[in-house]
C-alpha cells in the first residue's frame, strides 16, 4: 500500500473527501517525519516505533574498483514492529 491508495481507503471508509483524507495523511506523516528529526522517537501502540539512529563513518571499499572510500557519518530511520503487529502476522 502506498501513500496515494492510504488516502483512497480513509477517505472510503469514513465518507469523507479525498481532499479531507490527503490533509490528515499528510499531516500524520509530516508530524511523525518532524519528531523524527528533532531526535524524538515516534511510537504508535499496537504497530510499532521509529527512531532514527546515528551511524558512524568509516573507511571502506568500492567493490568494483577496490578504491578506498571514506563513508561520512548518517543518520537513518528505523522501524520496529511491536508485539500486536508480530502476533496479527503471524496468526
Amino acid at each position: 500500500m502506498n501513500k496515494s491508495e492510504l488516502i483512497k481507503v480513509l477517505s472510503e471508509e469514513n465518507n469523507i473527501s479525498i481532499e479531507e483524507a490527503t490533509l490528515v495523511v499528510t499531516t500524520f506523516v509530516d508530524s511523525m517525519k518532524d519528531a523524527l528529526a528533532e531526535g524524538d522517537r515516534v511510537e504508535i501502540r499496537g504497530f510499532g516505533s521509529f527512531k532514527v539512529k546515528q551511524y558512524e563513518g568509516y573507511s571502506g571499499r568500492n567493490p568494483k574498483t577496490g578504491e578506498i572510500v571514506n563513508v561520512q557519518p548518517k543518520q537513518l530511520p528505523f522501524f520496529r514492529a511491536g508485539k500486536e503487529l508480530k502476533e496479527f502476522l503471524n496468526d
